[in-house]
């Protein structure tokens, strides 16, 4: 019935200031980062207005972990015996994150940084879902993570839903015969996609391009690093965030997922199998998915593995064709909300029923 926004800044000198308030307050800094008094002022606001005009929320959904606080404080604010139904949608096991970050960090300060945000995070995550009636999780692996870091305690009764697409709307794209790019399409502002992304330009990228000299490394998202968004090359595409990515899509021979960490699922692939184009991941790029290495997608994780999958894309039209038909296949099969969303009505029964 009605929408309320606020703004969440981003900037140096606001997560340099959040950074010392976690590290004084004992919380992750993603989570006092986030934090918007204003917004939990509003949501109390809201839940007491509801009540008092006998119209009281049901349920309280919170979109991942970073707003499970406000889902909390909304619920808090209720002075009824009978509190809306708190769900949360978990979309990534948000601790593994930093922990996998870590892997790959040479700078020290910067490492000690990310162990400190994934003992607080994982701590801080278990108590959060404890707190919910229902979790859901987009990957069994997630749950499974986040179960093994509260035991010996159990947590609340939870359903794997994975990130759906439309298929009937979002239909393979026509992609043209001499398609050239290497094409990677991603928010750079999250850290694992700007982490994935700099190993393949500074590791791979070079032995794909002395393999195939009119290859175009094509980087799709917001916030591309300066060390390619300064480098005036014939060999690179940066665009920066575009509406549409279909001109791009159009001339992809080779759609790269080079991820070393994260959580959940990358939607990316699942929007790649739909549209029709074919894959190129490493494992932790293509976790949670319904992947079968070879046919949906090809799999690699070393430097060398995944250039040379990359450079047989670019050069085998045919395996392009398979492995994009399989990918459309399994995006119908496994990904269309219209028969995995149902799911939510389960969820959402209200604790009357669920007892």
């Amino acid at each position: 019935r009605s929408v309320h926004t606020f703004p969440m800044p981003r900037s140096p000198s606001h997560n340099a200031r959040h950074l010392l308030r976690a590290l004084f307050s004992g919380q992750p800094f993603l989570i006092a980062r986030d934090h918007v008094p204003a917004m939990i002022q509003l949501l109390r606001r809201l839940v007491q207005e509801a009540a008092a005009a006998g119209r009281p929320f049901d349920a309280v959904h919170a979109d991942q972990l970073w707003m499970a606080p406000y889902a909390l404080a909304a619920a808090a604010a209720v002075r009824t015996s009978t509190r809306p139904r708190l769900v949360l949608d978990q979309h990534n096991a948000v601790f593994l994150i930093p922990r996998r970050l870590t892997q790959h960090e040479k700078n020290p300060l910067r490492k000690l940084l990310l162990q400190r945000e994934e003992r607080f995070m994982r701590a801080f995550e278990v108590a959060a879902c404890r707190q919910f009636d229902h979790v859901v999780w987009v990957t069994a692996q997630d749950r499974a993570a986040v179960e093994q870091a509260a035991e010996p305690d159990t947590l609340p009764p939870s359903t794997v839903i994975p990130i759906c697409v439309d298929v009937q709307v979002k239909r393979p794209i026509a992609r043209h015969p001499g398609a050239h790019r290497v094409t990677f399409l991603g928010g750079l502002h999250w850290p694992p996609n700007l982490a994935g992304l700099q190993w393949f330009f500074r590791r791979v990228w070079p032995e794909v391009h002395r393999q195939v000299p009119d290859a175009v490394l094509t980087v799709i998202g917001r916030d591309p690093p300066p060390e390619l968004a300064a480098a005036p090359r014939e060999d690179l595409d940066i665009t920066g965030y575009v509406d549409d990515p279909t001109p791009y899509l159009r001339d992809t021979a080779a759609f790269i997922v080079p991820l070393h960490a994260g959580g959940g699922m990358r939607v990316k692939i699942v929007d790649a199998w739909a549209w029709g184009v074919p894959v190129v991941s490493t494992t932790i790029g293509a976790e949670g998915l319904a992947y079968r290495a070879g046919e949906n997608l090809l799999i690699e994780d070393s430097e060398t593995g995944f250039a040379a999958a990359v450079v047989r894309l670019l050069q085998d039209v045919e395996l392009q064709r398979r492995l994009a038909a399989a990918g459309r296949q399994t995006a119908e099969q496994h990904y269309d909300w219209h028969t995995v969303y149902p799911a939510w009505d389960q969820v959402y029964a209200t604790n009357e029923e669920q007892a």
